[in-house]
């Protein structure tokens, strides 16, 4: 299935790009390890979405020790603050966008602080939720770039926006790796979109959460990025490179 779609891109003289992002890092835990040891083995660029209000030193001390890894902000303290009943968001509507924002300028310098030139001024919502009125205001408090999950909706003025489109874990039933079928059905089927036009021009994004994999989930990471680096039609790239704004084509001579 994944194979016949990339033959697809290859026949058609086109490269299929992919980018990693890997939610909720925060403290330096086995599973982040097991994560930062796999992007080696495959030498493919990582995004950690890192949480800036739970991370620590040594989380920042050992993602240090690898090329090809950017950071992301993941909200603030990825808490939840709509009412029962509701989605989870953080940064839904229910809060001031003024408070919001005051929060994410603090994120904005604790990852600076930590990771250096690493982090990038690139919003990940906490749950992809983020309050439209919000959005708006995010280029004017310094960010560039923001990703959500699947389809853009909506537009981001004065923003670069590149989401994830393959969620591997089920969050709403086993909590446990979605399965090879559904989990490739996701990635074919935005890729397919792609090329047919269908959908934006933006690289297919695998999403992660490290603290939740079972072996299931890192057994299909391993085996995707084995597979889609092993294709002549494909190339992995980093969040900063994702996020850059695209060049202008010159004109003339």
């Amino acid at each position: 299935m994944l194979t016949d779609e990339l033959d697809r891109w290859a026949g058609e003289g086109r490269t299929a790009t992919l980018w990693w992002r890997d939610d909720d890092s925060a403290r330096p835990i086995p599973a982040l390890d097991r994560l930062l040891a796999l992007r080696a083995q495959a030498a493919a660029p990582l995004a950690l979405a890192v949480i800036p209000a739970m991370v620590e030193d040594e989380t920042a001390a050992r993602v240090d020790s690898g090329d090809d890894i950017d950071v992301l902000q993941h909200g603030y303290a990825h808490l939840n603050h709509a009412p029962p009943g509701k989605r989870k968001a953080e940064l839904g509507p229910e809060r001031s966008a003024d408070e919001a924002l005051d929060e994410l300028a603090a994120g904005r310098r604790r990852l600076t602080a930590l990771f250096g030139a690493r982090a990038l001024d690139v919003l990940v919502p906490p749950w992809n939720r983020i309050a439209s009125a919000l959005v708006g205001r995010l280029a004017s408090a310094g960010f560039s770039g923001l990703s959500t999950y699947g389809p853009r909706a909506r537009s981001a003025p004065g923003l670069r926006q590149v989401n994830a489109h393959v969620d591997i874990i089920d969050w709403r039933a086993t909590r446990g790796f979605v399965g090879v079928d559904e989990a490739l059905a996701l990635a074919v089927g935005h890729l397919r979109a792609r090329r047919t036009r269908a959908a934006g021009d933006e690289p297919t994004g695998l999403l992660s959460h490290h603290r939740d994999h079972d072996e299931a989930a890192w057994a299909f990471i391993g085996a995707f990025l084995e597979a889609t680096a092993a294709h002549p039609a494909t190339r992995w790239m980093s969040a900063r490179d994702a996020f850059a704004a695209p060049r202008r084509r010159r004109l003339g001579p």
